[in-house]
This record gives C-alpha cells, structure tokens and sequence, in this order.
C-alpha cells in the first residue's frame, strides 16, 4: 500500500531536534494516530477551562471513530504478543540486561492482561452515551456544538472543573488500556530502531527496504531551527524522501536543491 501520508512530527527538546516519522503500514498508521488522539486528550485534560475541555471531549470523540473501524484492540494483542515473543529471543543472549529485560516483560504482560480483560466491547459505554452522541452529531457541521446548537454541551462546560475533571477522567478511564498499550509499543518500536546519518543528495533520496524483515516505520531527524522538512511516501517495500525548504504560511514551499544531511532510523 502506498501512503503519501504527512509524517508525523516531534521536537525533542533535550537535543533540539525535530523527527519525522512515517508510518509504513495500516497498524503502524493507526497506532500513531490512535497515540496522537490519546495525549491530545491528557494533555488538555489537564487544564481547568472550558475550552480545553472542548478540545479533550474532540480529541475522545475522534478516538472513538477509529476504533469503530476495525478491530483495533485485536490489533494491539497481536503486536503486543510479538514484542513479547521478540524479548524471549533476549533471554539466552550474553551480555543482556536480564532485570531490565524482566521489567519490560513484566510490564507488557501486565497490558496485554488489562486490555485482554476488558473485553470486545470496552468502549461500548462511550458509544452507547446519547451526551457525546449529540456532541459527536453536531461536530460534522462547521460551529455545531455551539451554546444554541447544543444548550445541554454549554450547561456542562459551565460546570466547576471538578465536575467536568470527573466526568471526562471517567470516559478516559474506559480508553486507558488501549491508549497506554499502544504508547508502549510506540516507545519500543522507536528503541528497536538503529539510527545512521545519511545524505540526501540534490534534496533526494530513496530507501529499499529489507522484505524479509518488514520494517514498522521510518524516523528522519533534523536539527531544530532548520527551514528544510521531508515529505515521505512509500510503502514497507521502498520509500522516496523529498525535502522542502519552508517560505511561510502564505507562500508554496520548494524543494531544495542542496544536499540535505539527516539522520534516518529504520523500525521494525
């Protein structure tokens, strides 16, 4: 499958760099949209005013929808039973941190059971609510959730922030396993990759790819501060990398014609 997919950017301020990453596959695909959604909705969970609160109840809604197609839960099982299977691989290699190994073990045993437990049909309760229904309903139209549009949404959001803080850590709670599940597996396919610099010659480059070891995503790193950003498009066979010089918001960017040093990581 082809994806000429925006990649998904990240700026690690202890380095000051900015990464790219792109998703190479449908799972892949979901798991970073489903973990964008997730801290989305922490984070602006966090905060005590009513539009931070829109944002949240937007970014849940969202969370919703992808779910609603396909088995996601399945999804995150199965990868979550591989990375399990690929850990056992280190246990009879010298030189391996076995506590750190038993931790990481541990840790995606204890995921797999909490998601496993919960059932097919764990964020049911969300979807069967007419609140977030009414709320989901007018969101397809431009201003929908408005105070006139929907008086009940407004009077809730009027509410003290301990009210809303409680109802939405509640909906929260429901999606937790999932969302914490697919951040960890996040977090260890990005540590399974191997970084090396690389040139991209003229602000071109291309990537074959190993067919026996399909790899999960890509990941290109640029310093922070730089006007250059890739554009990625591939699939889990071969990937083209072009890189953009940045003008403005009002202006088309342009393809450098510099050669482009980076750092590109192969996750798999």
């Amino acid at each position: 499958m082809n994806s000429n997919e925006a990649a998904v950017p990240s700026v690690d301020s202890a380095t000051r760099v900015t990464v790219y990453e792109q998703p190479l596959n449908e799972r892949m695909r979901n798991f970073l949209r489903l973990d964008f959604l997730y801290q989305q909705a922490v984070h602006h969970h966090t905060k005590a005013d009513s539009w931070s609160t829109r944002a949240a109840v937007s970014s849940l809604l969202e969370i919703l929808a992808i779910t609603q197609r396909g088995d996601v839960r399945g999804e995150v099982l199965k990868e979550l039973e591989r990375q399990m299977a690929q850990l056992a691989v280190y246990n009879t290699r010298p030189g391996v941190d076995t506590a750190r190994l038993r931790v990481a073990m541990t840790k995606l045993h204890r995921m797999r059971e909490e998601l496993s437990n919960v059932g097919a049909l764990f964020m049911q309760k969300l979807r069967d609510s007419e609140f977030l229904n009414a709320i989901k309903h007018r969101s397809t139209i431009p201003g929908g959730t408005c105070e006139f549009d929907l008086p009940d949404y407004t009077h809730w959001l009027n509410q003290p922030d301990e009210v809303r803080g409680a109802d939405f850590a509640h909906w929260i709670a429901i999606i937790r396993p999932l969302g914490d599940a697919v951040g960890e597996l996040l977090w260890m396919t990005r540590e399974q990759g191997r970084p090396r610099p690389e040139v991209a010659p003229g602000g071109v480059f291309h990537l074959a790819l190993d067919r026996d070891v399909p790899a999960q995503m890509i990941r290109i790193t640029l310093p922070s501060g730089t006007d250059l950003y890739p554009e990625i498009s591939g699939s889990h066979y071969r990937c083209s990398v072009r890189f953009l010089v940045w003008q403005d918001a009002g202006s088309r960017p342009i393809q450098t014609t510099q050669d482009v040093r980076f750092t590109l990581t192969t996750c798999t």
